[in-house]
């Protein structure tokens, strides 16, 4: 059994090897391997794939399993993949997303950077008699698309700030850190959210989600944060809503396009998001912190160690051939 680590995965060999309980063969293909037949000769029916994205218009070769190392799967072309193989993902995330999304709503009530680049030692007596109040994040109310790992991360947190939270998931209950209300529900959580977060997968229900009814739904200082899938917000109804005042801001993490090749140097989005003054952008590092990908790789050579092993694997997805065990 080969391990073949396609792209950024190939950058943590020397992160899963020592841990693998067996002196697995690794080989490393480039990113394009992802999306491209050209170097599928290389892989064998036993071995193991770890890819954040791939897919094949003819089909793929059989392989015993695909390992994502992340959480989405709107990445992986699941129909394509042969009946023999199996997919696994790995979370350990959602404590940096949550991190991420507090520090971001704290800085946009607080405004300490803003705070910081005005200092002036010499116009300190004009700044300290004409300062100008900053908001307060404790009081304000908090709605989540979505309950899962992430939601709950970022609920525990800001329900320590005094913030009340409210998530729409028809699969979770409420609990000490938020109410859980039914999808159906979403129009009263788009209307009562001073901060709305999108923390559910991208599929084809939450596709579009996000459109110009919905926005206009929310109220006119209401911030947005996606910190789930580009595409579940309408990206034309999202930009005229920003660019028009039509919801207050945006914390935006995710984008609509994403490099394709080494040399795919296309925009994140068709329109420029990052020259409204009242978004913040940044890409799609919200989780990208020192500590994660030791988590992830941990998983990954545990389930790698498990199938080696004969023994049932973590995290297993589901697939159009096989389902979970």
């Amino acid at each position: 059994m080969k391990i073949v680590l396609v792209g950024e995965a190939a950058n943590h060999e020397q992160r899963l090897r020592p841990l693998l309980d067996r002196p697995h063969k690794i080989v490393a293909l480039p990113r394009d391997a992802a999306g491209s037949a050209e170097h599928d000769a290389v892989i064998e029916s036993d071995d193991v794939v770890v890819t954040l994205r791939w897919t094949r218009e003819a089909g793929s070769p059989p392989f015993r399993l695909l390992h994502v190392p992340g959480a989405g799967l709107d990445g992986i072309d699941l129909p394509s993949l042969a009946a023999a193989t199996m997919v696994a993902n790995v979370f350990e995330h959602e404590v940096p997303i949550a991190e991420y999304v507090l520090a971001r709503l704290l800085e946009w009530e607080i405004r300490a950077c803003a705070m910081r680049a005005a200092f002036d030692p010499v116009r300190w007596p004009a700044l300290y008699r004409d300062r100008v109040p900053h908001g307060e994040f404790g009081g304000r109310a908090l709605g989540l698309v979505g309950y899962g790992r992430i939601g709950r991360a970022i609920a525990a947190r800001a329900a320590a700030f005094g913030v009340a939270v409210t998530a729409v998931d028809d699969h979770a209950e409420s609990d000490s850190a938020a109410t859980v209300l039914p999808t159906t529900r979403l129009g009263q959580l788009l209307a009562g959210s001073d901060y709305l977060v999108l923390a559910c997968p991208l599929t084809t229900e939450t596709s579009g989600l996000i459109d110009a009814p919905a926005l206009r739904a929310m109220p006119d200082h209401a911030v947005l944060v996606n910190i789930a899938r580009a595409q579940i917000i309408e990206e034309t109804a999202l930009f005229a809503a920003l660019r028009d005042g039509v919801i207050g801001g945006a914390i935006l993490d995710v984008w609509y396009h994403y490099p394709a090749s080494a040399t795919d140097n296309a925009p994140p989005a068709a329109y420029p998001f990052w020259e409204l003054p009242n978004v913040w952008c940044t890409p799609h590092s919200g989780a990208w912190t020192e500590q994660l990908p030791a988590r992830r790789y941990a998983v990954i050579a545990d389930n790698i160690n498990r199938l080696a092993a004969g023994r049932p694997l973590r995290n297993v997805v589901p697939t159009p051939h096989r389902t979970s065990r």
